[in-house]
């Protein structure tokens, strides 16, 4: 057989453990602040790999300052672990790559809905369930059996090759932006982040912010009394709704996203206020996530959120007398994009199709990725390719188990293609 056959017939093989390597990841609930089983399982399986394991902490101090980082959920990274495994080959000959995936995961919902416990992973079929099975622990499994693939070859990448477990993907990106503090480069990077096996050409920006309101209470008796905030909040939202609507005019749309429905979306994720029935809430807060493009700066967006909650205030008599209160935290994400043309996603086109035998069709995501950080921080070309999922932070999440073998040997492909080999030992 060639090479290419021996890779892929190599990775074939690899499917019983990688399934099994999976269902551990899922059984480990990752939420934000509980990463910790999750990435003792990863430390573990890099060993395993022959590679040289580096555990570290998020390092606040060091990266508060970086292009890129926002302000935490979760302020202490106490205990909480990037896992960072590197190979280093003998006489480095190709190109180096990073290999990045996230092991936090989205709360689950309410537990009584999902068919199964969220943390209980289920074999139905084709497809594996269980939150975080598609997003993304299914991706980390298939470039861990990318690299295991080669080495049952009696081969190893002629370049460097880092797999990086991260934390806060999911909310702020910092457990990526870590790894660039510490010195992590290389000559691309790869995500394989859950989107169907397509290849991300572009990825919107992020943003959270909360909003609160102080009003003034009242008696029920005389609700003119006093100042609504909980109506004040929603007040707020439908002004942000605004800018979201002008957003998505095709006059101010990004070139990638010329032909999407509706690219950029505003979300209402959380809403809290009020005291008791029978009195008007006096105080009242709301999470918003908002979309933007590649191009818009963090600077331009708040200046124009801030400019639709201000014309708000001045103009609706639900916030008359409020006190209006601006925070940000969590993801303050910057948009970017990849040249179509770039050498990285032209190996991908080409291993995808050794593979499926179709040509691979491009995306440019309405989410964030930390694809950004290598992109607009790291000088490394990145992108996304990953596997088949469904239910994505909703109920019932599941991943293609197929679509999951066919990633890995796409990038199988693709490293020995771009890093070059050599044999072991």
């Amino acid at each position: 057989m060639s090479l290419t056959e021996d890779i892929r017939a190599a990775v074939r093989d690899l499917r019983g453990e990688g399934l099994d390597l999976l269902s551990a990841l899922v059984a480990e609930g990752s939420t934000l602040g509980h990463e910790q089983g999750a990435q003792a399982l990863m430390a573990d399986r890099f060993a395993g790999l022959g590679l040289t394991v580096d555990r570290f902490e998020v390092d606040l101090a060091a990266i508060r300052d970086l292009p890129g980082f926002s302000p935490p959920v979760i302020p202490d990274y106490a205990g909480r672990e990037n896992v960072v495994g590197s190979h280093r080959p003998r006489d480095p000959a190709g190109r180096s790559l990073i290999l990045n995936g996230h092991i936090d995961v989205v709360p689950t919902g309410p537990a009584d809905l999902w068919t199964n416990a969220p943390f209980a992973p289920r074999l139905d079929g084709d497809r594996l369930y269980g939150r975080g099975a598609g997003d993304m622990k299914a991706g980390i499994v298939a470039y861990c059996m990318a690299f295991e693939a080669l080495a049952r070859l009696g081969l190893q990448p002629a370049a460097p090759v880092f797999l990086q477990s991260v934390i806060e993907e999911e909310c702020t990106g910092n457990g990526a932006l870590a790894c660039l503090a510490k010195g992590y480069r290389a000559d691309a990077a790869i995500i394989p982040e859950p989107f169907d096996q397509s290849l991300m050409i572009a990825q919107l920006g992020v943003m959270w912010l909360t909003v609160d309101v102080v009003g003034k209470p009242a008696h029920v008796l005389d609700t003119s009394a006093g100042t609504n905030a909980i109506e004040a909040v929603t007040v707020i939202f439908e002004a942000l709704r605004g800018v979201e609507a002008a957003w998505n005019e095709a006059s101010f749309r990004h070139a990638c996203y010329a032909d999407h429905r509706h690219p950029v979306n505003f979300n209402l994720g959380r809403i809290a206020g009020g005291e008791w029935p029978s009195s008007v809430p006096c105080a009242a807060s709301i999470d918003v996530r908002v979309g933007f493009y590649p191009g818009m700066s963090i600077k331009a967006v708040k200046a124009s959120l801030e400019m639709a909650i201000e014309e708000a205030r001045a103009m609706q008599p639900a916030l008359k007398g409020a006190a209006v209160k601006i925070t940000y935290r969590g993801f303050q994400a910057e948009g970017c994009a990849i040249d179509p043309q770039e050498p990285l996603l032209e190996g991908l086109r080409r291993a995808h199709f050794q593979v499926s035998e179709k040509p691979l069709t491009e995306l440019a995501s309405t989410a964030t990725t930390d694809a950004r950080f290598f992109i607009l921080y790291g000088d490394t070309p990145a992108t996304c390719y990953g596997p088949t999922a469904g239910s994505i932070h909703g109920i019932d999440e599941w991943v293609s188990l197929p679509s999951m073998m066919e990633v890995a040997e796409v990038l199988a492909l693709f490293m020995a293609d771009w890093c070059g080999v050599e044999r072991r030992g």
